[in-house]
């Protein structure tokens, strides 16, 4: 059985504090992933030909139904990749559709007429979470020092409250 481990750093530099770290004696900053397996395996790196900023938007059609078309995925809403959630909300529209779709065909339309507001629950949670991680992660040209306070007190309240650091992975890998 392979093992795997993936590490996903923003910089180089932030992976290590090693001074003899090749990231840190290079002083690269790029995304940087690690795989590890059992067998002697290297992953292939290759040239950066495309960098930008991804905007930060949010959206959500709401309802996600309308008549027979039903909208799933990016097709239904958007949300900023902080929270990394935009490929998990997909696979459960896909899940929740594909039982309604099931129970369509063995005679209920129950699962069909409750698709859209099942996946919106989940939709509206994620989207708050993302928006949270966003604003609480990210520094914007228009903060002010006290939104920027706020924004440390969050991170404080984080990294020294069990009960706040228990929310955060709840809703990360909820």
């Amino acid at each position: 059985m392979k093992r795997i481990v993936l590490a996903l750093c923003g910089t180089l530099a932030a992976c290590s504090s090693d001074p003899t770290s090749p990231a840190v004696s290079t002083g690269r900053s790029m995304p940087v992933m690690r795989l590890a397996t059992r067998e002697a395996w290297k992953l292939a790196e290759g040239r950066i030909f495309q960098r930008g900023i991804i905007a930060m938007r949010s959206f959500v059609v709401e309802p996600m139904r309308y008549g027979r078309l039903f909208l799933a995925g990016d097709a239904a809403h958007i949300v900023p990749p902080t929270g990394a959630k935009g490929l998990n909300l997909a696979v459960n529209d896909v899940r929740v559709l594909s039982q309604a779709l099931a129970s369509f065909y063995r005679g209920s339309e129950d699962g069909l007429k409750s698709y859209s507001s099942t996946a919106l629950k989940r939709v509206w949670r994620a989207e708050h979470f993302s928006w949270w991680m966003t604003s609480m992660l990210h520094r914007f040209h228009d903060d002010t020092p006290f939104q920027h306070r706020l924004q440390l007190a969050e991170l404080d309240y984080i990294v020294t409250s069990k009960a706040k650091a228990m929310t955060l992975a709840e809703n990360y890998v909820g």
